[in-house]
């Protein structure tokens, strides 16, 4: 348990010491008298304007979402090695708005009606005048239509291991999608239909299941119902892993995350998913808390994780000012704790409203411990919190960033890795603020944002930051069109580097997650570098070669096949000539003697120029092919051991899922100088004593010979794609490729098998074969 306390200080360091949080590697951030921003093409326009307080989110599988007037417009950045373009690669879909009208239900239609006839004509201009311009309870008045917010949920909570979606409307309908084959989105389920739907079983009574006294003829009671289930806000929480009982009394773990939903009335209402989330009715409700916050504003989640113990709350902040942490009890989840009561950020009441609230955690750097870093737009101002935990409890320190703006934040973007602040106001300024850390508080050091020129002198609606930092998304009007205002008022998107490829190409060998796809912004700083010179960086390629060397790591490796794919797409020869255009080779042109030499002579010095750099180009390019089959054949190898590795410890696997271990022990024995595949050779032999299990057609039962890592092909001509990791014939007409199309991977439909044992280690090995390798660490989306 925790509880709020005064700030204590330690004597360890002295006072005026501070220490820049950043690493080494944020020093080629795009600030500064020197570094220039850049803007990425292409510049993406919107079918209409954009609406709500928050209009860019961008989530953690690398897609965009902004808010407009008809639909949740969604850019998904893809780092496209089949490209040799040096534009971004950005796949757009939609979300469109329902068509159907949306009410919600406050209690029996014979009352509602008339209540709205009481208060309509009500005798009182002060009660008639407040109930007729509550949009929410007399909707004939005009109902806004458009996105008013969008949340992102973290990564693996879909089915395919993506990013869920909460989509919150102006005519308050909350609910949650997921995208089918990166094509479509689905609608899971209608969160605002269920939880109205529990109000009515319930009697629309308050968490203490007391019944209303009131009825709806009642203005004030009217209000509430109406309040309580109409959302303002929603985040998700991060994923928490509880202990299920199973009817054989055996524990199995099972992952869950949250969705607090924020309500006009400052109730906050907990709904649980559990992962991966597939159908819209398993979702729960898990618990609803009373904030006591009158005029809500917006919403944020606090979790702190140190060690094995975790802590986690709601930060609730006010129209008027307050902000506030509302405890949440998780039960279940092992190291938890709970506050013992809401911690007050902020109690001042001075009619500032809060909004943009973020909180992001961090580690002090003088107390070598965990904190969290919570900020907030008030008007022109940025509140900060910084929160520590000691042993006497929970240390607030929290004050206000003044001078930033001359008008008022309308939109604040946080950076997680390498702690920056961005904010953007109506002026079309961007600011970044960079705190350092002393002994008891936090400085922030300010910097102005170098806008390219074709961005200034437009209004900003919003900014965001990608999930490493490498690039901000802005969205602003279209501007001046020849010193005129355009005749209709056009949006458009941005993208904006804040990193250098050089610091991208710095975090990527230095990433602790070892994962490409989860680093898909850095790797498209890279790819636009190798595309503009056509040559990977010397020091990029020598750092690289040494960390191999040092740690020969799949992660590395995968990375340098990125890059000479890349350099492959960059070398390759652009088409100048279009076939349908007419050829002028027989046109005839009357010239004299010496001129007609003269244009020989220049020609052929041409001609020879130009096929000697031909020649070069082409061995070039065929270098770069052979570096690209060395890298392959390398990953391929490894991925055989570790099949292989698997075969040798469970020698009937092959005969229960037709792994084609023959041919793999074949396929290894062509490389002499690999001593590690001699000897696991040797030993799956010897185990298995002369046991072969032939991997066959489907369709003619005959063999399927193991002649090609990527396909099989029987006597017959029946040929099947091997999956890219059990290396068995995907003998289906479906199955999972990865994003990058350059290899496939079965579909996980367990097997039953009498032994129990065995069904295990098959799921372990179909586990490793669900997602290709580059599909694992490049992409988790996937697609039949």
């Amino acid at each position: 348990m925790a509880a709020a306390s005064p700030c204590d200080s330690s004597d360890s360091v002295p006072t005026n010491v501070t220490i820049k949080i950043e690493p080494d590697a944020e020093d080629g951030l795009l600030f500064g008298p020197e570094a220039v921003p850049l803007k990425r093409d292409p510049v993406v326009p919107l079918m209409s304007p954009v609406c709500g307080l928050q209009p860019l989110s961008w989530s953690q599988d690398h897609r965009l979402a902004v808010c407009t007037s008809s639909s949740l417009s969604v850019m998904e950045l893809v780092c496209d090695i089949h490209s040799s373009k040096q534009d971004l690669t950005l796949h757009r879909t939609s979300i469109p708005l329902p068509t159907e009208a949306h009410k919600l239900r406050v209690g029996p239609s014979a009352e509602l009606a008339q209540a709205i006839e009481k208060f309509s004509t009500h005798p009182d201009p002060s009660v008639r005048q407040e109930f007729l311009a509550d949009r929410v309870i007399h909707p004939s008045v005009g109902v806004h239509r458009g996105i008013k917010y969008a949340s992102w949920s973290p990564l693996g909570c879909d089915a395919s291991g993506r990013c869920l979606l909460a989509c919150l409307t102006l005519d308050h309908r909350l609910t949650v999608y997921n995208s089918h084959k990166r094509l479509e989105w689905n609608l899971l389920v209608d969160l605002t239909k269920k939880y109205s739907e529990r109000l009515k079983e319930r009697g629309y009574a308050k968490k203490d299941n007391k019944p209303p006294q009131a009825n709806l003829l009642d203005l004030d009671e009217l209000q509430r119902r109406f309040r309580m289930q109409t959302p303002m806000r929603m985040e998700w929480s991060s994923i928490y892993t509880i202990k299920q009982v199973q009817p054989d009394n055996t524990c199995l773990d099972v992952e869950m995350i949250l969705l607090a939903v924020l309500m006009e009335n400052g109730d906050l209402v907990l709904w649980k998913f559990v992962l991966p989330f597939t159908n819209g009715a398993d979702v729960l409700f898990y618990d609803i808390i009373e904030s006591g916050v009158a005029r809500p504003s917006d919403l944020a989640w606090w979790e702190y994780e140190n060690a094995d113990r975790r802590m986690s709350g709601l930060i609730v902040g006010s129209e008027v000012g307050p902000v506030k942490i509302m405890p949440v009890s998780l039960s279940g989840v092992k190291g938890y704790f709970t506050l013992r009561h809401p911690v007050i950020l902020w109690k001042e009441c001075d009619e500032i409203a809060v909004e943009n609230l973020k909180c992001v955690p961090m580690i002090h750097p003088i107390h070598k411990s965990c904190c969290s870093l919570i900020v907030a737009s008030r008007g022109c101002y940025v509140f900060w919190c910084l929160l520590m935990i000691s042993p006497a409890g929970l240390n607030v320190h929290n004050s206000h960033v003044a001078g930033l703006h001359s008008l008022p934040v309308v939109s604040l973007a946080v950076s997680q890795h390498g702690v920056a602040v961005y904010t953007c106001s109506i002026d079309g300024l961007i600011k970044k603020l960079t705190p350092t850390f002393t002994e008891n508080t936090l400085i922030f050091k300010q910097e102005d944002m170098l806008r390219p020129e074709n961005l200034s002198g437009r209004r900003m609606h919003g900014i965001a930051v990608s999930r490493n930092g490498a690039y901000v998304a802005i969205v602003s009007t279209q501007g001046m069109v020849g010193n005129f205002h355009p005749i209709s008022r056009t949006y458009q998107v941005h993208f904006v580097t804040l990193k250098t490829p050089e610091t991208a190409a710095a975090l990527l060998l230095k990433s602790p997650s070892q994962n490409l796809y989860k680093l898909a912004d850095l790797l498209d700083l890279v790819r636009w570098q190798i595309l503009k010179n056509k040559c990977i960086p010397a020091s990029l390629q020598e750092e690289l070669d040494q960390k191999i060397q040092e740690a020969d790591s799949p992660y590395l490796w995968r990375f340098k096949l990125f890059l000479v794919r890349i350099l492959h797409q960059a070398l390759q020869m652009p088409q100048m000539e279009h076939s349908w255009k007419p050829s002028h080779e027989e046109s005839k042109v009357f010239i004299r003697e010496d001129e007609e030499e003269e244009g020989e002579n220049d020609y052929e010095d041409t001609v020879r120029e130009e096929g000697v750099g031909g020649i070069k180009e082409e061995e070039q390019r065929a270098e770069v092919q052979a570096w690209i089959n060395a890298v392959e054949t390398h990953l391929m190898r490894e991925n055989i051991k570790k099949v292989l590795g698997v075969v040798y410890l469970n020698t009937w696997l092959a005969q229960n899922i037709s792994i084609p271990t023959c041919g793999l022990v074949d396929y290894l024995s062509k490389d002499t100088n690999d001593r590690a595949s001699e000897v696991l050779i040797g030993h799956i032999k010897k185990k298995m004593n002369k046991q072969t299990f032939s991997e066959r057609c489907s369709l003619c039962q005959t063999v399927l010979p193991f002649t090609d890592h990527k396909q099989a092909t029987c006597k017959n001509g029946h040929m099947w794609l091997r999956c890219v990791l059990s290396y068995q014939a995907c003998q289906t007409l479906t199955f999972r490729r990865c994003l990058l199309l350059d290899s496939i991977a079965r579909l996980p439909e367990p097997e039953v098998f009498e032994d129990s044992a065995s069904s295990g280690c098959y799921m372990h090995l179909r586990s490793l074969s669900v997602l290709p390798e580059c599909l694992r660490l490049d992409s988790p989306g996937r697609s039949s």
